[in-house]
């Protein structure tokens, strides 16, 4: 029987590595690194970095392929998020079939935790549905840019009793979130904070959050959304792509 481990490997800070993910890690004969341009290759040489630090035998092998994208512009978001999950299904099954042998095990490092905003669970999942593969895995948790933010800002996530939501820039600007204290926002590319009608809502913002690269701005609405922007669109002009995440609080 062919194994696989999803491993939560953080936020982008080697440190950030669990012990259980170093055990999980060191079971792995080979990792499957999805290749997602040049402009990303510093993820790809973080992965290759938390291997080289933490495995003590160097007898396993990279595997990459190139990572499908979704389609954007005036598309349904949906219907494109599962056409590029569906992409992504029949690489990971290439990738399972001709690259692992029975008895192997195969890792997949996923940034932050496997279980937030990330699809590799869902994906491995529908292959097993579809009969094509067999095999088992499991799933390693990892810190995710949601705690690194917090910590980075020395900020608690939520107020005492009070409630919390983890959502999305898409739903943010189309007005779809609760009532919540605090609000997480991840996966926002076009600056959705600037929809918050009351101004006096603190942001705690964090960008490439765990690396050398980190940026944190916090503040009123009013005093530092517009320099977030600013910041924001000079470091995706400089690094090519942009990982960020910001907690809004009420006042």
């Amino acid at each position: 029987m062919k194994k696989l481990m999803v491993i939560g490997i953080g936020a982008g800070n080697p440190d950030y590595i669990t012990m259980q993910a170093v055990k999980a890690l060191n079971l792995v004969d080979v990792f499957f690194l999805m290749d997602k341009g040049q402009s990303k290759d510093k993820l790809i040489d973080l992965r290759r970095e938390i291997c080289e630090r933490y495995i003590s035998d160097p007898d396993y092998r990279f595997v990459e392929a190139h990572s499908p994208e979704r389609e954007r512009g005036d598309v349904d978001y949906k219907a494109s998020v599962d056409d590029l999950n569906l992409a992504k299904q029949l690489t990971f099954e290439r990738l399972i079939n001709e690259e692992m042998s029975d008895g192997q095990c195969g890792g997949f490092l996923v940034w932050g935790d496997p279980a937030l905003y990330d699809s590799t669970i869902r994906i491995l999942q529908a292959i097993l549905a579809s009969g094509r593969c067999v095999f088992e895995f499991d799933v390693i948790p990892g810190i995710t840019s949601v705690q690194a933010l917090a910590a980075q800002h020395k900020v608690p996530l939520n107020r005492i009793g009070r409630s919390i939501e983890i959502t999305t820039g898409r739903r943010l600007a189309a007005g779809q979130v609760s009532e919540a204290d605090s609000l997480v926002v991840m996966l926002d590319a076009e600056d959705s904070y600037h929809q918050v009608t009351d101004q006096e809502t603190e942001i705690y913002w964090g960008a490439y959050l765990g690396t050398p690269d980190e940026i944190l701005i916090s503040g009123k609405l009013k005093d530092v959304a517009d320099e977030i922007e600013r910041v924001r669109k000079a470091a995706r002009l400089a690094n090519g792509w942009i990982m960020d995440t910001y907690l809004l609080r009420k006042p």
